[in-house]
């Protein structure tokens, strides 16, 4: 088992679901059931998987939840560009949203390639 809590990646995701929620107070309000709920699904999906495959029993396991984690960026990441293309919230806070996003991506990406199976 690892200590989630201390891994780098699911801190900066932690940091990312808080902003989302931040952002989206700004989206127009007749979007709450629409994109806003999807994106906020996605943005806590990403440190829950962490979280819960940090609580497995394998590395293999792990891997699999780092990968459902690693999808759910992936989700997030279109429903952003949907927004900026929308005009939904402004482009250079989309921006920093994706940049933030897409370290979290890397730090995955680099994690699972390093854990032991």
């Amino acid at each position: 088992m690892h200590q989630f809590e201390k891994l780098i990646f699911w801190q900066k995701s932690i940091q990312l679901a808080k902003n989302i929620y931040l952002a989206c107070t700004e989206i127009p309000h007749e979007e709450k059931f629409g994109l806003i709920s999807q994106i906020k699904r996605a943005a806590i999906s990403i440190p829950s998987n962490i979280a819960e495959g940090a609580g497995r029993n394998s590395n293999t396991e792990f891997n699999h939840f780092l990968g459902i984690a690693n999808g759910s960026s992936f989700e997030l990441q279109t429903q952003l560009i949907l927004i900026k293309e929308l005009e939904l919230l402004n482009e250079e806070k989309v921006n920093v949203l994706l940049s933030e996003l897409n370290e979290i991506q890397k730090m995955i990406y680099s994690f699972k390639i390093n854990l032991k199976i």
